[in-house]
């Protein structure tokens, strides 16, 4: 694998910003590992850290590069701040970036394949929340999304009581936080629109431990799907919010996703 650090200026933030890459590569003298490759450009997981991290986390605290030796499949690890991958009332356009500038710029410095069937996004807490809406906002460029611990519901977040929870929120979404329930940034009322419209939803799938803070917003979720009849592979098991957990929960992430040739 090549694992590649990629510092560059995004104009929608305004401000240069990073990005972490692994790249498949295929290899027969690693220790304990298998490096694959395929011809042309490669398919691509966008791995989104949580609030508290940035783009090098999944690096540090997680095997993530030996787990996906074998897939033939590219990492994206960028880094978004404390914006849950929105447009901040209080900061950059983060929304904007995520969603069209970033694979863009990832594109035209790696071979990495736009094609829906190879494109697919995941993340934990502030980072599930955020790959929950990119594979919701856009089901036509994702063919799997999956949160790990996420914040899934953010209006019941949004109308928290709790100082520091509701000045984060204000700082992303601005002072009307009531405006959040039932729009595009409400992942519950974006599964319904997208369900009732029709749209062909890519694979879904959430994960949280028993013992975590954020365990009522997952089963909420889970919930909301199951009341739309929309597949969600959903796995509750034992665990809290910490890196064990979601080192181990990738791997059953990288399990699921339907990467080809896998």
């Amino acid at each position: 694998m090549a694992f590649i650090q990629c510092d560059f200026y995004a104009e929608t933030l305004g401000l240069s910003t990073s990005m972490n890459v692994i790249l498949p590569q295929a290899t027969r003298g690693q220790i304990g590992m298998k490096g694959t490759a395929g011809e042309g450009r490669h398919p691509v997981l966008w791995l989104l850290h949580g609030r508290s991290d940035d783009h090098t986390i999944w690096g540090r605290r997680t095997s993530i590069e030996r787990y996906v030796a074998e897939l033939g499949l590219a990492v994206v690890m960028p880094s978004a701040g404390l914006s849950f991958y929105c447009d901040m009332a209080g900061g950059s356009r983060y929304g904007e970036f995520f969603e069209e500038e970033l694979p863009a710029l990832a594109r035209s410095f790696f071979p990495l394949s736009d094609k829906r069937e190879d494109n697919f996004v995941a993340g934990l807490s502030m980072g599930g929340y955020g790959a929950m809406r990119l594979a919701l906002t856009h089901p036509e460029r994702y063919a799997a999304g999956a949160s790990l611990s996420g914040v899934l519901d953010i209006a019941q977040m949004c109308e928290s009581t709790e100082p520091f929870r509701r000045q984060m929120m204000r700082d992303v979404f601005g002072d009307d936080l009531a405006r959040v329930r039932g729009s595009k940034l409400d992942l519950f009322h974006l599964l319904q629109s997208q369900q009732a419209s029709g749209t062909s939803l890519p694979a879904l799938y959430a994960c949280c431990g028993a013992d975590d803070f954020l365990i009522e917003h997952n089963r909420a979720f889970a919930r909301h799907a199951e009341s739309l009849q929309v597949p969600l592979r959903y796995t509750e098991n034992e665990g809290t919010h910490e890196w064990g957990y979601w080192d181990r929960m990738i791997q059953d992430v990288l399990a699921w996703l339907p990467v080809r040739g896998a």
